[in-house]
Parts: C-alpha cells; sequence; structure tokens
C-alpha cells in the first residue's frame, strides 16, 4: 500500500509541477520577441519594409491578446503553451523584418547614389553647353534666365546631397531627379538655340 501511494505522490506532483510549469509566462521567449521587435523598428523597417513590419506587429498583437487571455483566466487552467509558439512566430517574424529593412536600405542608398550622380552629370553637361550658348542680340535675357536655372539645379542637387549623408534616400532621389530635370531643360535650351542660330546661317 505504501508503495502504490509513494508512486501516486510521485506522479501527481510530476503532474503540479507540470502545470505549474505551463502557468508560468514563457519570460525569455517574451523578452526575445520584445527586443526582436525593436531592432526591427531600429533599422527602420516601417520605412524600408513595411510589409513585414506590419506582419511582425501582427504576430506580436497576437502574442499580446493570447498572454491577455491567459492572465484573465483561472490561475489553475492557465497554459502558456500557445503564447510560447506564438512568442517564437513574433521573434522570426521581427527579424525577418529587420534583415528586409537593412537589405531594402542599402538598395535605397545605392538608388539615391546614383541618382545624385546622374543630376551631378546633368548640371555639368548643361553647364558646358552654357559655355558654347551663341551670343548676341536678344540672347542676354535668355541666357541669364537658363544660368538662373542652372544655379537652382546646383542648389537642388546640394539638398539631395544633405539628404544623403543624413540617409533620408527618398528625398534624395526626388530632389536629385528635380536637379537632373531642371538642368537637362537647360541644355535642351541652349542645344535648340544653337540648331536655330545654324538654321538661320543658311
Amino acid at each position: 500500500m505504501f508503495r502504490v501511494t509513494h508512486k501516486f505522490a510521485i506522479v501527481v506532483s510530476a503532474v503540479a509541477l507540470t502545470t505549474v510549469a505551463c502557468a508560468t509566462p514563457p519570460q525569455a521567449q517574451l523578452d526575445q520577441a520584445t527586443a526582436a521587435l525593436n531592432e526591427a523598428a531600429t533599422a527602420q523597417a516601417s520605412e524600408y519594409a513595411p510589409d513585414s513590419f506590419s506582419a511582425a506587429k501582427d504576430a506580436q498583437a497576437k502574442l499580446d491578446a493570447e498572454l491577455k487571455a491567459q492572465e484573465g483566466s483561472f490561475a489553475l487552467t492557465r497554459s502558456y503553451g500557445e503564447a510560447k509558439k506564438l512568442a517564437t512566430a513574433a521573434t522570426e517574424a521581427a527579424r525577418k523584418a529587420a534583415q528586409d529593412a537593412v537589405r531594402q536600405k542599402a538598395i535605397a542608398q545605392k538608388e539615391a547614389s546614383t541618382a545624385v550622380a546622374d543630376a551631378r552629370t546633368a548640371i555639368q553637361d548643361a553647364e558646358a553647353a552654357l559655355t558654347g550658348a551663341p551670343k548676341g542680340k536678344g540672347s542676354k535675357a535668355d541666357l541669364e534666365a537658363l544660368k538662373s536655372d542652372l544655379a537652382a539645379a546646383t542648389s537642388t542637387l546640394g539638398e539631395a546631397e544633405g539628404s544623403l549623408k543624413a540617409e533620408r534616400y527618398a528625398d534624395v532621389k526626388a530632389k536629385a531627379a528635380a536637379a537632373k530635370e531642371k538642368a537637362t531643360a537647360v541644355k535642351s535650351a541652349v542645344d535648340q538655340a544653337i540648331q536655330a542660330r545654324k538654321g538661320g546661317r543658311r
């Protein structure tokens, strides 16, 4: 009888320990999930990987809901097995968001740098064109206007370069594109003037 009772006590103790373990929030996994989401935010996932970051936040929301549901249940019926699985899923989703953000940011940086280089080349071409622009009666005002436009393009390019240093890549591409467009328009106007002058000499 003693042996049976002793074995029964061991089984009961084991069940009790298992119940207690399941009734305790998986703090290590919860901390990992929180840290991973913070890392994704630091990596600017909201800007460079919005879909992945949204998925990570949704995973965290599911975890929070499960934790809240368990906290609101009777102590002896609580079980954090599902919360542990959700914490792991939230961690993985957040890490993916961080990785996607790093990758997309590198792509954005490359594109922004290329846009700045293209704008700089366009400005240099426009400057070279202006030096050979036809000069004569009635052309001075036009040349001054074109020089003013080119100066504005150069100023905008400077702003783009400042944004590049600040890692504001969307702003870089917008400003660089504007500078390139204005510089290209200046060169086109000069080229047309040169062609018109040549045509008038025939």
